[in-house]
């Protein structure tokens, strides 16, 4: 029994880690199609048809390109920045469950690497700790610019923790678990169960939070658009580039399921409509990124500040003690 478990949780980490890296190439295509479409342009067309194959044209080139280390730089902390940020995405992932159980070939398939039950602790602290990644590639390099950038998003990361995590705290109170099944298990008895209906404030703040977390537009401020160079990433070139790139992209979509197990039923009841409505609700988060980006410009870092330290965090805090008063 215990090696047909190792056996399975084998698998599902081999599983994950080679569809969302390259659901993160296909996301790049759709986010370049949409952009375009927004703007008025044709984006991706002239590799593959409907330019399909540029995914795998962005894929050899980035294997191929050479893995230039500039001089000057902390060589062994500039090497393993990339790593721990697409590290971290990937490891934040064992406590999502993805779809409900399924049986397969008579054994019983339960789509989730760890059902912990501090799954959403710990999620928050890999997300903790995935900061460290544009920090110390940032602070690696042999760059000023590098250097402002990584210290400017590690101010970010850090400030938007703490949205993230009081504006969670109330559906927690209500759920009484730190459990993803647990708060699917508390919304499966339909869309008038879900949570988003009794917390609409923690969902605005959580999924407000979640566009600083994983660093995108209006609140790109590790890497401007608009700026010339390309923030902590600057000195980066080929895979380890692409890492950083894998990384962003894996949050974008492991994000997107937590917002919808948390608030919006995830699966339900666990039925084959359950399963398709999470990964439905999953896009439309995933386009709602991509959209944004096209609709928002980038707001400036006093701003950000400004509105999470002011703004986001009272709410959340108010938000809580009225929770808490109701449920008393």
């Amino acid at each position: 029994m215990e090696t047909a478990y190792l056996i399975e949780t084998v698998i599902k980490i081999v599983v994950i880690l080679l569809i969302f890296s390259a659901l993160a190439g296909i996301g790049t295509y759709f986010e370049r199609k949409v952009l375009a479409f927004m703007q008025r342009r044709l984006g991706p067309v002239n590799v593959g048809p409907f330019g399909l194959l540029q995914v795998a044209a962005d894929g050899i080139k980035l294997f191929t390109k050479e893995d230039i280390i500039p001089t000057n730089v902390v060589g062994r902390i500039f090497k393993i920045a990339p790593v721990i940020t697409a590290a971290t995405a990937f490891m934040a992932a064992a406590a999502i469950p993805f779809l409900p159980s399924f049986t397969l070939f008579g054994y019983e398939v339960h789509p989730i690497v760890a059902d912990i039950n501090i799954g959403i602790l710990y999620i928050l602290g890999i997300m903790g700790v995935g900061l460290y990644g544009p920090l110390l590639g940032g602070m690696a390099s042999a760059n000023k610019f590098s250097l402002l950038s990584a210290a400017r998003g590690a101010a970010v990361f850090i400030s938007y923790e703490v949205v993230t995590g009081l504006s969670i705290l109330a559906p927690i109170m209500m759920v009484g678990s730190l459990s993803l099944i647990d708060f699917n298990d508390y919304q499966a008895g339909g869309f008038t169960t879900w949570i988003v209906w009794s917390q609409p404030v923690a969902f605005i703040l959580f999924w407000i939070a979640a566009f600083a977390e994983t660093g995108r537009t209006p609140f790109h401020l590790i890497a401007n658009d608009h700026e010339i160079i390309d923030g902590f990433g600057t000195e980066y070139s080929g895979m380890r580039w692409g890492l950083f790139f894998i990384g962003e992209y894996a949050n974008m979509f492991f994000i997107s399921f937590v917002i919808s197990i948390i608030f919006l039923g995830g699966y339900g009841d666990g039925s084959f409509l359950g399963a398709l409505g999470l990964l439905l609700k999953v896009a439309f988060f995933f386009f709602f990124f991509l959209w944004t980006r096209a609709a928002w410009p980038d707001v400036r870092p006093d701003q950000l500040m400004w509105l999470c330290w002011k703004v986001l965090m009272p709410i959340a805090v108010i938000n809580i003690v009225i929770t808490g008063i109701v449920m008393m």
